[in-house]
């Protein structure tokens, strides 16, 4: 019998991930690793992996790495996908706080696999700026929601060419060395907003993203678009909501709802 990696694939509003108990470090090499098992086709297929990990300052701490192998400080899906990993499989409270390379999250498990995460506290580094991307020009704000993302305001969400030029943005000399994410976000109306993300790492239009959403939301409220709390409708279909609190002018605490679910489980063969 050859060596084999227990895994659980998991998904959270289209996102899927192959979830790993790292604990004992089964996972030797972590990028060789989600390059080969997130593979469509050839392999169980992802959008990432999840490691679950030890931790000395919480209950236990989460890597998150992209199909490419690139690691991510944040995801939002992945975020409520581990925790609900850690209350049904590794039997932890309901209520948990683990270690991510974005900061300390916190996360309750709450009914029907309904799952609220506190994420970290945006930081806005352009508020109203230009970009132009094949000769037209593109009005944007730049934050970080644990990971860099552009949020741009759109009239027709359907028409835009989200691969294109979510990859144009996203690799502009300007977001550079890192690059940055970028949504595409319609408003709907006070209380509704609906986002379509290019997602650095997958390289590529995702169904949804946890910490886009989230930006989009941000800045929805924060340009008076939108108020808390916002629904926000991704491109598989599901609605996240994002709580938002501030003080004053300044945002305070953000929070991200919304389903996360097994698809099955199985052992990955070296």
């Amino acid at each position: 019998m050859k060596h084999s990696i227990p895994f659980y694939k998991m998904v959270a509003s289209g996102n899927d991930f192959v979830v790993v108990d790292n604990r004992r470090g089964i996972v030797k090499d972590a990028v060789a690793f989600t390059r080969k098992v997130c593979q469509q086709h050839q392999s169980v297929g992802a959008d990432g992996v999840l490691l679950f990990e030890s931790s000395k300052k919480a209950n236990f701490r989460m890597r998150i790495l992209n199909l490419d192998g690139s690691e991510a400080a944040a995801c939002g899906n992945g975020f409520r996908c581990i925790a609900l990993y850690a209350h049904d499989i590794l039997k932890y409270s309901s209520r948990m706080s683990f270690e991510s390379g974005s900061g300390l999250i916190e996360a309750e498990v709450k009914q029907k696999n309904d799952i609220k995460v506190q994420l970290v506290t945006p930081r806005l580094f352009e508020a109203d700026a230009v970009v132009e991307i094949r000769k037209q020009k593109f009005h944007y704000t730049f934050l970080d929601t644990g990971v860099p993302h552009v949020v741009i305001f759109v009239r027709d969400l359907e028409k835009i060419e989200v691969f294109e030029t979510g990859r144009a943005i996203r690799n502009h000399a300007h977001f550079q060395p890192f690059g940055t994410n970028v949504n595409f976000v319609e408003v709907r109306g006070k209380k509704e907003i609906a986002v379509r993300t290019y997602e650095r790492g997958v390289e590529d239009e995702t169904l949804a993203c946890g910490t886009g959403s989230t930006a989009s939301a941000v800045v929805s409220v924060l340009k008076g678009h939108a108020e808390s709390p916002v629904s926000v409708l991704t491109t598989g279909g599901e609605k996240l909501r994002i709580e938002i609190q501030k003080k004053e002018q300044e945002i305070s605490k953000v929070f991200l709802e919304g389903k996360a679910q097994f698809v099955y489980k199985g052992e990955y063969f070296l």
